[in-house]
């Protein structure tokens, strides 16, 4: 159909002459005759929600199920590289052999659409469906036609910006050069397409698909390598709000063209640099300080809808937000534009400030580390996330393409490109020690598989000395929800190689000697000790308890007894591993014999401790010592939490669908002291708006109990997440994932192995 192109150069859309928007390279005059009488009019035209929600997998966006009669109408949610259903009712039946028709596509709020940038496409209405199929680009087709009602099929290229669309229609007789133009009232969101095989962000294992996308809860485990600790976090990319957040984020704060909003590199990349603020006044603000007045402690948050919500309505950066926290709304923000996303955990995780892919802790005299000169630390877990795609612009590795799990970090640490974001890093790429693939490998690859690397200071005329290294310490458990199950999954093997074998220590070497830096050069060439530190944790130490260190040293050579000096030392300090504070040291001189090994034991009260814990419990242990008649001095450390107790939840009865079921939460207070003014704060499925329950105090060893009734809004899966504060205890929490029954009249039958087979309104 050759009228076309030159249809849409002469007939603007109606919304387009109202604007004025100068076109380039277009001529367009007013047409000297009105169209005629017998051309098609379009009255108006069905999304056709309930079909185009179940086919694209949107149907659970709070966008398309608004009923219209007592709000804002429903809005169309659809897919790239997949077609969509539209019911045109026009004025008289379509004609196919008189009448014609093109579509017009500009994205929403562009000021100047161009069909070079792809933010105008113009497309002619087709005969026929199958001359629609081309994967890269746009096309409309006649399904069927029934009287007044015209069913087309609308299929956006698998490469379209994903954002907001408006469409016009242009209708005309074939015979005449003037015809009618009907404009959608709503523009429709369009988003990427992990179900098409031609969209880059395609996953072919439906399991992966359902829990990286369509779930919309998760685990993100906190605490530290020796006391991992799993937390419930509500996505809600479906929730009011969230998806137009997620694209003005993209849009205004990640500042990514529409030429480029199909790319999900560079979309991803705009969006780990958009949900942190420092730079550009984006989602969250981060706060490592311990004072959250003004706004609300990391700890508290429990999901990232409230988080959208509130920043959608203010546009200012919500406060306040740690890694797990910038990394639940990073998690949201993929599923709901459509990319496939998990939440990371990296415990014992390195942060390199100098690009020498190891960790470098200066210490004086004393075994005291100067926080003044480590820009470096290694925090006790560090939350990120994986996007899902493809990478042509990396390449081939000798292991193959560098497509699948790309890690993302929004946590602001270390600027890339001059801001503050990370990614995407292939993972492939950093297992196997590309430190120079972009985007951020080394720092990845630093921080998963860097070596620990202590040095002892004497001051700036004196050079460094070696102390001790370790090759072990950083990148333990690497965590993610496993996938259908409240369980974790280890994946430390997609990050590295095992510790200890010879490819663990051959791709460390490779990157070292990619690295610019003078550490890194200067740790190649050094050899270190023998003597070995160990420190002893039981493995179960709940806050309210006094605990034990116990440190081990042993003595490798077999002739030399060695007199070691020392001091074992226990600080609180944050998950970052700054902020130290002092709880208590213990000073000690011991023999250890050849090939035999000591302790050396300090027992901590609450007492001692508790006035000192800083947020989330973390302890920090270290050991500096010396030999005596040797140049050997030594310094090991370790870090630990204790343990907070859990809600317990439970329910009364078997949830079913659309039907209340009574709920109990209850928590015993673990401490040798009451709590005061302790407030219990839930959400989950078919609670319409978080649950508050205040506790003015809670007696030692008192158990507190609240009840509530819940209704699940659909059958399947649901959970329910609490949290818990106080003045002398927070950051306690507990979650219960259960499955809700269809309702005895959604019961469709049931198979011989009594499965049952209902109508339900949880995707596939």
């Amino acid at each position: 159909m050759s009228y076309l192109y030159d249809y849409v150069e002469r007939m603007l859309p109606t919304a387009w002459r109202r604007k004025r928007i100068r076109r380039p390279m277009m001529i367009w005059s007013p047409p000297e005759n009105a169209p005629s009488a017998d051309v098609l009019t379009i009255k108006k035209v069905d999304m056709c929600i309930e079909e185009n929600g179940k086919l694209h997998h949107t149907k659970r966006y709070e966008l398309m199920t608004r009923d219209g009669q007592v709000g804002p109408p429903p809005r169309l949610v659809v897919r790239r590289g997949q077609a969509f259903r539209l019911r045109l009712i026009c004025d008289r039946p379509f004609d196919r052999s008189r009448d014609a028709m093109s579509l017009i596509f500009t994205v929403d709020g562009e000021e100047r659409p161009t069909h070079g940038h792809g933010s105008l496409v113009g497309v002619a209405l087709q005969q026929y469906r199958h001359m629609i199929e081309d994967p890269l680009e746009w096309g409309a087709a006649i399904d069927f036609i029934s009287g007044d009602a015209l069913e087309i099929l609308v299929k956006p290229a698998a490469t379209a910006a994903v954002t907001k669309w408006r469409l016009d229609f242009d209708t005309k007789l074939l015979s005449e050069g003037f015809g009618k133009s009907y404009s959608l009232p709503q523009s429709f969101y369009l988003l990427f397409n992990p179900w098409c095989k031609d969209d880059q962000v395609y996953l072919e294992e439906k399991p992966l698909r359902d829990e990286c996308v369509m779930n919309d809860t998760t685990l993100i485990w906190r605490g530290s390598y020796n006391r991992l600790r799993p937390s419930v976090w509500k996505f809600g990319q479906f929730e009011r709000h969230v998806l137009d957040c997620s694209l003005l984020l993209i849009d205004k704060v990640g500042k990514v063209s529409a030429t480029h909003r199909g790319d999900p590199i560079r979309v991803c990349r705009a969006i780990s640099a958009a949900v942190n603020s420092p730079d550009d006044d984006g989602a969250l603000l981060g706060n490592w300080s311990g004072d959250f007045s003004g706004g609300t402690a990391p700890t508290k948050w429990v999901g990232s809808v409230e988080i959208m919500q509130q920043y959608y309505k203010k546009q200012k950066p919500v406060k306040f937000g740690q890694c797990w926290v910038f990394a639940g709304v990073v998690s949201t923000i993929a599923r709901a534009i459509g990319i496939p996303s998990r939440v990371i955990t990296n415990y014992s995780s390195a942060h390199d400030t100098q690009a020498s892919l190891t960790v470098d802790y200066f210490v004086d005299k004393n075994g005291k580390v100067m926080e003044e000169l480590n820009s470096d630390s290694i925090w006790n877990y560090h939350v990120w996330n994986e996007v899902w795609m493809q990478r042509p612009d990396l390449g081939i590795s000798s292991d193959g393409d560098y497509g699948g799990w790309q890690a993302i970090d929004s946590t602001p640490q270390e600027m890339s490109d001059g801001m503050f974001r990370c990614g995407p890093a292939s993972v492939l790429a950093v297992k196997l020690g590309e430190i120079a693939k972009p985007y951020d490998n080394n720092f990845l690859f630093a921080e998963v598989n860097a070596d620990k690397v202590f040095w002892r200071y004497t001051g700036p005329a004196h050079p460094l000395k070696l102390l001790r290294k370790d090759v072990l310490g950083i990148g333990h458990f690497i965590s993610t929800k496993a996938v259908g199950k409240w369980e974790r999954e280890d994946i430390t093997s997609s990050y590295k190689f095992a510790e200890k074998s010879q490819e663990e220590r051959d791709t460390m070497m490779k990157a070292l000697k990619q690295a610019n830096s003078a550490f890194s050069r200067y740790y190649l060439n050094e050899d270190f000790n023998e003597v070995y530190f160990n420190f002893e944790l039981r493995d179960d130490i709940k806050i309210g308890e006094n605990f034990s260190v116990i440190l081990q040293i042993k003595n490798r050579s077999s002739e030399m007894v060695h007199v070691v000096k020392g001091s074992l030392n226990v600080e609180t300090v944050l998950y970052t591993g700054k902020e130290r504070e002092m709880v208590k040291n213990d000073h000690f001189t011991i023999s250890v014999q050849p090939n035999t090994e000591e302790f050396v034991k300090l027992v901590v009260t609450f007492d001692e401790y508790f006035k000192k814990l800083r947020d989330q419990a973390a302890f920090n242990i270290s050991c500096f010592a010396t030999v005596e008649e040797t140049e050997y001095e030594f310094f090991a450390q370790d870090d630990f939490r204790v343990r907070k107790p859990d809600i317990k939840i439970k329910l009364s009865d078997t949830p079913v669908s659309q039907s209340p079921v009574e709920v109990t939460i209850s928590l015993l207070n673990p401490l040798p002291i009451p709590l005061r003014k302790g407030i219990f704060h839930v959400e989950g499925s078919g609670i319409d708006k978080p649950l508050i329950f205040k506790h003015s105090e809670v007696a030692v060893g008192e158990t507190i109990t609240n009840t509530f009734s819940l209704t699940p809004e659909f059958a399947g899966r649901a959970t329910i997440a609490a949290k818990f504060t106080s003045k002398e205890l927070d950051d306690v929490d507990g979650f219960l994932a259960f499955e809700a029954q269809p309702r005895p009249e959604d019961v469709l039958m049931e198979t011989r192995d009594n499965e049952i087979i209902a109508r339900t309104d949880v995707i596939d």
